[in-house]
């Protein structure tokens, strides 16, 4: 009896690998299940899973042209929900109530000493009141670095820059 693809036999595990378990179908051919077509939950452990001498029924996935059968036990067992969300009309979806969405709310700007505001919001000041004020915020903003790079924390955020 040729294997053919779609077919299902009962054979018996012969050999365990890492990658998969090798099977003897009924008629004496020799197949195997790779670890992936064992089962549809995660198998780390073939051996936790299968046993040697166990029988199994598989079906044929796949036949090559030298011979090499490919077999799963995973196509075989039943999906609790096929894997995909239950169908719904139109009508049971306008139903349901939903979710608000979030709202975009955009980051605040970003300020560096180079984005200092020349002039000011009342319009008035002085030349020398605009810059005192400007040199005011730039050494505030560079103490906040100074302190922030002592503290172990490089510009890049990584925290573990060459000292």
């Amino acid at each position: 009896m040729a294997l053919s693809v779609g077919t299902i036999v009962n054979g018996k595990i012969t050999g365990i690998t890492n990658f998969g378990a090798f099977v003897e179908v009924e008629d004496g051919s020799r197949g195997m299940i790779h670890i992936s077509e064992i089962s549809r939950s995660y198998v780390e452990d073939i051996k936790s899973v299968l046993k040697i001498g166990q029988a199994v029924t598989v079906k044929v996935i796949s036949v090559s042209d030298d011979g090499k059968v490919a077999l799963s036990l995973k196509q075989l067992e039943k999906a609790d929900d096929g894997g995909k969300k239950p169908q719904q009309n139109r009508r049971q979806r306008q139903s349901e109530p939903r979710k608000p969405r979030k709202k975009y709310e955009p980051a605040p700007p970003v300020t560096s000493p180079g984005d200092f505001e020349w002039q000011s919001a009342s319009g008035g000041g002085s030349f020398e009141d605009m810059m005192s004020k400007f040199k005011r915020t730039s050494e505030d903003k560079m103490s906040d670095l100074k302190r922030g790079e002592s503290r172990g924390y490089s510009r890049r955020g990584n925290g573990g820059g060459r000292k």
